[in-house]
């Protein structure tokens, strides 16, 4: 099957809709409240990346010639347009959603988000000592001059962009809110009703106080918000010059080609045409919106009501045979351990690293981290562990985007405490999840490790459902041996025997697996693939599992994000469903499931079926050898593929149709994996 035939949906049309299942949770009115607002935050914050990054992206591509095209398999500015229908089509949507439908339940629930316009003469006063006290002194407007070029506009911040009228006569301003401040200001409550106001009314409420030197019959104030060219032109070289050439290109971002413009379209026609002249866009870049925008800030929109009105805070639960008041390096020389989060508690990574820093047997530590929290307490314990003596070797991927301010500063920190900083591998990334832990054990080293789907971040763990292996398995520690090894030479790790390491082996081993299906399925034997990752849009893969599907293999996928391949299609992938669920928790595992003819073999790993990921990046993916965590697994997987309440089909159709399966009973994913797991605990 020749891959530049394969019928596939267009990656960034795959990903709009998958952007779209997050707006469903956003209208879902079995969704609490509060959780509501807060999807359509994180609907806005996807939308924003979206166009830093894939259509900034494109915008680059429409500009080549009709040869690049051909190559390319597909016309940039033709997609370019095609996008801007469906993200002006769901911002209506949005739009509806929280004016007509949100804004009035929070009404009922006796919370008024008011305007303005809304404001009685106490709430009002309120209002104007809070713009005094709290919001005067960072507001300074800018006075525009038609024969002097636009300012430039910050990325992602929100203005008013602002008419003052006198006399038939007009003057123009731009006023930048403050991100310092919150977005909303909780008013004083009357008779059990709640009150809040966002910080663009009160500047509204309060414009006179700002350009009262101005004489003027009118002033009219409509929000603008830019989005701008994320991607960044790099030095590749690993070494303090990058570092200054990524630090310089992370300024360069904040001035990167403008992208979008999203305004009120409310804002009159003159005004807007001024802003697309002096910033010269074109039609795709603008899309017209309602007075608010920079939604992400809605998730820390403030519950004022009811508890119920955001989803309950779950315990995390205990894994099993595992104990904070006992070493767990003992533990682990045992029995290999799996740690299923959100539901069960990453502090045992934590303690993990912990122990390692203060265990006087503990001689080295390695690990290899991409996106980190703000104040790491992984950090914190290798930084310890180095102080106690311990070689500690860090690799911080400096290029995670949008991460690489806060992995500068933290591999600074690192090499002032003795920490030895690796910076990657020239031209690839490194994306894998991986600790090693080196112990003298009977004058020998003993080694322990920490792989995982997830990154090493206790922030997003209380967020994104990712799976953690806790081992000792000679198998695994010695291909982590090589790895760690290889990266410290600023090479690539190849020829490892139990791991699945990208960029070299991955392919063909994944190839391999899945020709081992083929040939069963052929011989008619049973044969069967369940892949669970959060985007599948390589071209080759998506070949090979069409090949796979044609030759008999039954595929179930589970796929969060974008999804390239096109299921059920005559000729191509009858033998393949596809299935994502969006949910309370966002699903960031990776998991390879394969028959193997009845002794089912699994995987589990930090690629998705990326070319990115199997290509240009240093990916780890690694077996799970414990029959019981095998069957734990393969049990959480079944409860995903049994999901009927938040799980939808995907298909050509791109109508995110709710999944529902033969039983008929309410089945939800995430609701019985935490039930399943509290009970394996008991």
């Amino acid at each position: 099957m020749d891959s530049k035939h394969v019928p596939l949906i267009n990656r960034e049309i795959s990903w709009l809709y998958f952007n779209d299942r997050v707006l469903q949770e956003a209208a879902d009115p079995s969704v609490p409240l509060i959780d509501r607002i807060k999807f359509l935050a994180i609907f806005s914050s996807n939308l924003d990346e979206f166009y830093r990054v894939r259509v900034a992206t494109l915008s680059r591509l429409a500009n080549l010639n009709e040869k690049a095209k051909e190559i390319l398999g597909y016309n940039p500015k033709k997609i370019l347009n095609q996008i801007k229908n469906i993200v002006v089509r769901q911002e209506r949507k949005f739009n509806n959603l929280y004016e007509n439908i949100i804004v009035k339940q929070l009404a009922e629930e006796k919370i008024f988000i008011l305007n303005d316009k809304q404001l009685n003469v106490s709430r009002g006063e309120f209002v104007k000592r809070y713009f005094r006290e709290s919001l005067l002194a960072t507001l300074v407007p800018i006075m525009l001059d038609e024969s002097l070029p636009l300012p430039e506009l910050r990325d992602r911040a929100i203005y008013f962009f602002v008419k003052l009228t006198k006399n038939k006569k007009s003057r123009l301003a731009l006023i930048e809110f403050p991100d310092s401040l919150s977005r909303f200001i909780v008013l004083p409550e009357t008779n059990n009703l709640k009150f809040i106001i966002l910080l663009d009314d009160i500047i509204r409420y309060s414009l006179e106080d700002i350009f009262f030197i101005f004489e003027h019959d009118s002033i009219e104030a409509y929000s603008i918000q830019l989005t701008r060219d994320a991607e960044l032109d790099l030095d590749k070289e690993v070494s303090e010059k990058f570092i200054d050439s990524l630090s310089k290109s992370l300024q360069k971002r904040k001035k990167g080609k403008p992208m979008r413009l999203l305004y009120d379209s409310e804002m009159p026609l003159d005004m807007l045409k001024y802003l697309v002249n002096k910033m010269g866009l074109n039609g795709e870049s603008l899309i017209p919106g309602n007075r608010y925008h920079n939604f992400k800030n809605f998730i820390s929109f403030p519950n004022v009501g009811r508890p119920e009105l955001e989803y309950e805070k779950s315990i995390p639960l205990p894994v099993d045979g595992l104990s904070f008041g006992k070493s767990l390096m003992g533990m682990i020389a045992k029995k290999d351990f799996l740690i299923s989060t959100p539901y069960q508690s990453y502090d045992y990574v934590i303690h993990f690293l912990r122990e390692a820093a203060i265990d006087p047997k503990v001689k080295e530590i390695s690990i290899a981290v991409y996106r980190l929290a703000e104040n790491s307490r992984i950090m914190h314990a290798l930084m310890s562990a180095a102080k106690n003596g311990k070689k500690v070797t860090c690799l911080v991927e400096l290029r995670a985007r949008f991460d690489e301010q806060n992995n500068i500063s933290w591999s600074r920190r690192l090499e002032e405490e003795g920490v030895t900083v690796l910076y990657g591998i020239e031209g690839y990334k490194v994306h894998s999840k991986i600790c090693l832990v080196m112990r003298t054990e009977k004058e020998k080293p003993a080694y322990y490790a920490c792989l995982s789907t997830g990154n090493f971040n206790e922030k997003t763990a209380r967020m994104y459902a990712d799976h953690t292996l806790l081992t000792s398995n000679k198998k695994i520690t010695a291909d982590l041996i090589d790895v760690f090894k290889a990266l410290s030479k600023n090479s690539l790790p190849k020829g490892l025997k139990n791991l699945i390491v990208s960029p070299i082996d991955a392919r063909p081993a994944i190839y391999k697996l899945i020709d081992n299906e083929i040939k069963n399925a052929k011989a008619g034997k049973k044969a069967y693939m369940i892949l669970k990752m959060n985007s599948l849009a390589d071209e080759q893969m998506i070949t090979k599992l069409y090949q796979a599907s044609n030759a008999g293999v039954k595929i179930q996928l589970i796929i969060r994000g974008m999804c390239c391949l096109i299921a059920g299609m005559k000729g191509y992938s009858e033998n393949i469903e596809v299935v994502s669920i969006v949910d309370k928790y966002l699903e960031h595992a990776r998991v390879h499931i394969y028959c193997n003819g009845g002794n089912e073999l699994i995987y589990l790993t930090s690629a998705d079926f990326m070319t990115r990921n199997i290509d240009t990046r240093v990916e780890v993916g690694f077996p799970i050898y414990d029959e019981q965590l095998k069957k734990e697994i393969r049990d959480i997987i079944d409860l995903q593929l049994e999901d009927n309440t938040k799980s939808r089909e995907i298909n050509s159709h791109n109508t995110n149709k709710y999944h529902k399966t033969r039983s008929g009973i309410p089945h939800r994913a995430q609701v019985d994996t935490y039930n399943y797991l509290k009970y394996k605990a008991q």
